[in-house]
């Protein structure tokens, strides 16, 4: 007899097996991280519209409204990275709409 070398089916079906439960128990962290990441880019976005709302007032003498931020380059978009809204207040207060 030849001594032929290869994998069972039921060798396979263990790789299988294997397989399929690290990714069961992967992919849910890897959903919940990333929401967790979105979270904080949003809070990272506020900060840096907060600093530009600094940079117009220092420059114009009166607190800019999301519109003139996006229109003279101050900021690209009015919204979060997970898209949420953003609101700046007649006081320069700068606070996220929930979708």
């Amino acid at each position: 007899m030849q001594n032929e070398e290869g994998f069972t089916l039921l060798e396979m079906l263990l790789v299988m097996v294997v397989i399929t439960i690290l990714l069961l128990l992967i992919i849910p962290n890897v959903v919940t991280q990333r929401s967790s990441v979105q979270g904080k880019g949003c809070a990272a976005y506020v900060k840096s519209i907060e600093a530009q709302i600094q940079v117009y007032q220092l420059q114009h003498n009166k607190i800019p409204s999301l519109k003139e931020l996006t229109d003279e380059k101050y900021i690209t978009t009015d919204k979060c990275p997970n898209g949420e809204s953003i609101h700046i207040s007649d006081d320069g207060a700068v606070s996220i709409r929930a979708l």
